[in-house]
């Protein structure tokens, strides 16, 4: 399996947006330049380990978040994406949020190949 450039990319970018940073302040954080960071977001250029690294350590995230996608097995799989949407919710939204997935999720289940169960294991769910 090869690693999906325009995934990681397009993370970098998404983190470094929820994060309120400029593609200039990761960069010299980096010690990279904005350009590179530029093309490493548009998928122009393939980042190496020790860039991601760095992207990664100046982003405040590991390096697992920002492969997410990449990964057969990931049991946190846009875990960081889910606590970056709910960080500015109240604790009344971030409930009606949750139903609303625990609802949407439900639906899908039911719905899925005409009744019958999907082949992937369930995520937790309370009952």
């Amino acid at each position: 399996m090869s690693v999906n450039f325009e995934l990681v990319g397009k993370r970098i970018r998404e983190v470094r947006m929820a994060r309120q940073v400029s593609q200039l302040a990761l960069a010299e954080s980096a010690d990279l330049s904005a350009a590179y960071i530029s093309r490493i977001e548009r998928a122009r250029k393939k980042t190496s380990l020790e860039s991601l690294v760095k992207i990664a350590n100046v982003l405040g995230v590991t390096v697992d978040e920002l492969l997410t996608g990449n990964q057969l097995y990931d049991p946190a799989e846009y875990q960081t994406d889910m606590d970056l949407m709910l960080a500015d919710c109240s604790a009344a939204e971030k409930r009606i949020l949750y139903e609303v997935v625990g609802a949407v999720k439900r639906i899908l289940r039911e719905n899925s190949g005409m009744g019958s169960k999907p082949s992937f294991p369930a995520c937790g769910q309370k009952s």
